[in-house]
This record gives structure tokens, sequence and C-alpha cells, in this order.
């Protein structure tokens, strides 16, 4: 019984739940961090109903963010006006929601392996 404690029991759900409220929040942070730096930050029009459409909503965010940090990126390389701490700045902003869903992938992965192998 000691296996229900790991990436599947309860105690696996409160570390995902938990990991994802802190990408909430950093992307909250951002989303701040933008807005206050000129940048319109997305507004959500509805709640998800369920975790695939949560999923879907925060990797549809970082593919948001890396086209706008490249966008950015290539309109620095042009020559146009733009400051280079924007395009750092938009460059972090995407490196870390790509860790960040690389990392929730990495736990659903884990917690995949371990229900698979559990014994019926």
């Amino acid at each position: 019984m000691s296996g229900i404690d790991g990436v599947g029991g309860a105690m696996g759900i409160d570390r995902v739940m938990a990991l994802r409220s802190q990408i909430l929040e950093r992307n909250q942070a951002l989303a701040r961090a933008n807005a206050s730096a000129g940048a319109a930050a997305p507004v959500a029009t509805t709640q998800p109903t369920s975790f695939a459409d949560t999923l879907g909503d925060a990797l549809k965010g970082v593919n948001d963010s890396q086209n706008a940090a490249a966008r950015v990126s290539e309109a620095y390389e042009r020559g146009d006006t733009i400051d280079i701490a924007k395009v750092m700045l938009a460059r972090q902003e995407a490196s870390v929601g790509f860790e960040a869903t690389l990392q929730v992938r990495n736990k659903l992965l884990s917690a995949y392996k371990d229900i698979m192998s559990m014994p019926v």
C-alpha cells in the first residue's frame, strides 16, 4: 500500500494541483508585467470546464507568448525602434512558460506510467 502515496495517490494529486496553482500565479505575474510594459494582457472570457480545456488554454498561452517573443525579436533584428529590455523580457517570458509546460508534461507522464504499472 505504500504505492498509494506516490504519484497516483492523494499526495500526487495534491502535488499536481499545487504545481498548477504555481503556474497560474506565475502566468498572472507575467501578465501584470506585460500590462505595465504597455502590452495588453489577454483576458479569459469563460472559465474552462474540463482538464482538457484548461490544458489546451495553457498550451495556447505558451504558444502565443513564444510567437510574441519571436515577433519582437524579429522586429529588433530588422532595426525597428524596440527596446532591448522588452525583447529580453518577451524571450524570458516565453522560456519560463515553456519550462513550466515541460515540467507539467513530465509530471503527467510520470503519473501515467505509475498508473499503468499498477497491478489490476
